[in-house]
């Protein structure tokens, strides 16, 4: 890459998460599980959980206001609009439009990605690619999951796990040496059953047979899910970072999936990665999915964890099966 070349890269992060806070003792009201067995197998302790008239286009729209006070841009200067997330508001229209109407971006394409925990990730080396070829010159991502709404809350295994939150950020071109370094993404349809949503499209549209089933909340292969994950983030990172021409060692930060303690530290062992390198935000909100790498990012900031010029390591697996990883210089 020449000098004088620009690249994507991200100005201005953005988060919202719910005012209600939904902690393990309240779980031990709701479900047969107890703070302790929670922590010890998870590493949560408490989760946001949106208020009743909440929606996944809220918390995204708050996010991404954030973003772009932080970066000084205006909403009308937004040309495109890319909404990471499994749960939308709505089959159609896309979540993207709803939060472009309210945003006040009214020349900008929009369009949400499903990708599941991987979808911010994802949304990223797309938004990242319009930039790199011309195309635009500000490009918004927002990550925004609701998985209160399709959570099974008889449902010990899947309950204890879930949150609800949205991270935003606004990609542009920066000049060498910030901008993203590197990105890998990888998928596997044959997993595509470890971690669902039976019911409520076309396969499986909605009747009363499919409520009654309780078909229209996750499903989730725990055991081979946690297997999956600490291989696949593992191997993404090592990939990302091959792509950057850099080593582990040279990273400032690691941010991975927030989905389970346990997965973060073994991916971090294999990779040999020291603890104060590695942020770990997932005992405060649980896996909000695809808003999960944009809070822990922002988070990192807020703290300076992340201050201007680190080197930093974004990873991912979500269903799909899918999987991604993003390098870049703040």
């Amino acid at each position: 890459m020449g000098e004088n070349r620009l690249t994507a890269g991200i100005t201005g992060l953005g988060v919202y998460v719910p005012e209600r806070v939904l902690t393990n003792f309240d779980l031990e009201q709701m479900v047969a599980t107890s703070d302790g067995w929670i922590r010890e197998r998870t590493g949560i302790r408490e989760r946001r959980i949106a208020a009743p008239e909440e929606a996944t286009s809220d918390l995204g729209l708050k996010a991404a206001q954030e973003a772009l006070n932080a970066a000084g841009v205006a909403p009308a200067e937004v040309e495109l609009i890319i909404v990471a997330t499994a749960t939308p508001d709505m089959m159609f229209p896309a979540t993207a439009c709803l939060i472009q109407d309210r945003l006040g971006a009214k020349t900008a394409a929009a369009f949400d990605l499903e990708a599941g925990c991987s979808g911010f990730v994802y949304g990223v080396a797309v938004g990242a690619q319009f930039i790199n070829a011309g195309c635009y010159r500000n490009v918004l991502v927002i990550g925004a999951d609701t998985l209160s709404r399709v959570t099974n809350w008889e449902d010990r295994t899947t309950c204890v796990l879930l949150g609800d939150g949205a991270g935003a950020a606004l990609l542009q071109p920066v000049a060498p040496p910030r901008g993203i370094l590197s990105v890998y993404l990888g998928a596997d349809g044959s997993g595509g059953d470890l971690l669902k949503l039976p019911a409520g499209g076309a396969r499986l549209p909605a009747s009363l047979e499919t409520v009654q089933a309780r078909l229209h909340y996750l499903q989730m292969n725990g055991r081979e899910i946690f297997r999956f994950a600490v291989r696949a983030m593992e191997e993404a990172t090592l990939e990302a970072l091959r792509r950057a021409g850099i080593s582990a060692e040279e990273l400032d930060c690691f941010i991975p999936h927030q989905a389970n303690v346990r997965i973060i530290d073994a991916v971090a062992k294999r990779l040999q990665l020291p603890p104060e390198k590695v942020l770990v935000n997932v005992d405060r909100y649980g896996n909000t999915s695809a808003g999960s790498i944009p809070i822990a990012f922002y988070e990192a900031v807020k703290s300076r964890k992340v201050q201007r010029g680190a080197t930093v390591l974004l990873v991912a697996f979500g269903a799909g099966l899918t999987w991604g990883s993003v390098v870049l210089r703040y």
